[in-house]
């Protein structure tokens, strides 16, 4: 079973890829766009740091891109989930609810904000937050009060809903926000994978109070470090923008801070990487879906494994391809990654599930037989825009 699933795999890894002559990344960013000249234009200005034309330029491609009505840029895509926490109202002691299937900085962001991670389950479609069973784990476990919803376990106040669209996959964001409206809840979503995502027809990040990117070099665009924070609230996009640059009142010369607050303000050099990137944002997210495509025609074919493809009502950038094993088995799934990445494919698994995290381990957290599955079964293969030049040479 094992040897016929990792020949499955690779079977349909050449098919699309061909034979690799040395190892195919993951995930490469790839600058063949004005990315050297405008870094260069930033650095003959001298305005390297957080003051220059570039980072304002950044925010208003990615507000017309995305239909927000506000981006502030910020240093990562942890720093813009941090912030924004802080401005849904999340408090010290206060519990968020989140996928315990999604990278770590997302329940980072919540404990850097005083705040309790409480993971609950996944759905098979989206591979985000299962909307339907967070609302029955809801009835059983929390109950209304006049300060907001609490656990009835431990007594804390659930004050948010973090829904992450994993690999650029939107989450069921119509029924969510059903829920969450329900039991007042704020949500903030991370969308630091899903850049060029939408949900009908509305992009990811725009439906809750605050939504976050992030541009690491392994996201679809970079600016090398860097994240954004999105909103449609005049006024929380103000105090977003004041609590990331150190809460400095604006002044010819007078350093005057009224609150506590951070240097988390995205640097001009980076913002003009970002702005050449996204020049090249259609070109990227055509090719992956031309690349997820292949993938899909080549599995379609195999048995055993099946591709991962967008869920209904939505637009995936395919940030990365990812397929499922039909029987989940975290052996197997081992054991056919050694053999990729032997063979020469980058191919990875999903995170291991946050609420197993050492760090992680006392917080609460619903059922997750669907997480626990989806941790077992998922494969991340290659899936840079760039394949799509290079698959001839591969071959």
């Amino acid at each position: 079973m094992v040897e016929s699933l990792d020949q499955v795999l690779l079977q349909g890894l050449r098919e699309v890829l061909g034979t690799p002559k040395g190892m195919i990344a993951l995930h490469e960013p790839e600058f063949t766009g004005n990315e050297s000249a405008l870094v260069q234009d930033c650095l003959d200005s001298t305005f390297v740091s957080s003051v220059g034309k570039y980072v304002e330029q950044f925010e208003a491609a990615l507000a017309e891109y995305t239909g927000a009505k506000h981006v502030i840029a910020v240093v990562n895509g942890t720093a813009a989930l941090h912030i924004a926490l802080k401005l849904a109202g999340v408090q010290s002691q206060d519990e968020v609810l989140l996928p315990a299937l999604s990278f770590v900085a997302t329940a980072n962001a919540v404990s850097h904000s005083g705040a309790v991670p409480h993971f609950v389950d996944s759905s098979l479609d989206t591979m985000g937050i299962d909307p339907i069973a967070l609302a029955e784990y809801l009835s059983a476990t929390a109950e209304p009060t006049s300060d907001g919803l609490r656990n009835r376990h431990t007594g804390r106040r659930i004050a948010a809903i973090v829904p992450m669209h994993t690999y650029g996959h939107p989450v069921d964001m119509a029924t969510l926000m059903e829920v969450a409206n329900r039991h007042k809840l704020a949500v903030v979503e991370d969308a630091a994978e899903s850049l060029g995502s939408t949900y009908q027809g509305r992009h990811t990040g725009t439906f809750g109070k605050l939504g976050t990117l992030s541009f690491n070099g392994n996201k679809i665009i970079t600016t090398g470090g860097g994240g954004a924070i999105l909103t449609n609230d005049t006024e929380l996009a103000r105090h977003a923008k004041h609590l990331t640059t150190t809460a400095k009142r604006p002044h010819r010369w007078e350093f005057f801070h009224d609150e506590v607050a951070w240097n988390y303000r995205l640097p001009n050099l980076n913002a003009a990487l970002g702005c050449a990137q996204m020049e090249r944002l259609p070109d990227f997210l055509a090719r992956k879906r031309e690349l997820a495509n292949r993938y899909q025609t080549a599995f379609s074919r195999l048995s055993g494994i099946r591709f991962v493809a967008e869920p209904v009502q939505s637009r995936s950038n395919y940030w990365l391809n990812t397929v499922q094993l039909e029987v989940p088995e975290m052996n197997i799934r081992d054991q056919m990654l050694a053999a990729t990445n032997a063979a020469g494919y980058q191919c990875r698994p999903t995170w291991i599930l946050l609420h197993k995290l050492p760090m992680y381990t006392d917080c609460p957290h619903a059922p997750l037989p669907v997480a626990e599955q989806l941790e077992a079964s998922l494969i991340n293969l290659p899936s840079s825009a760039g394949l799509m030049l290079r698959i001839g040479e591969l071959a």
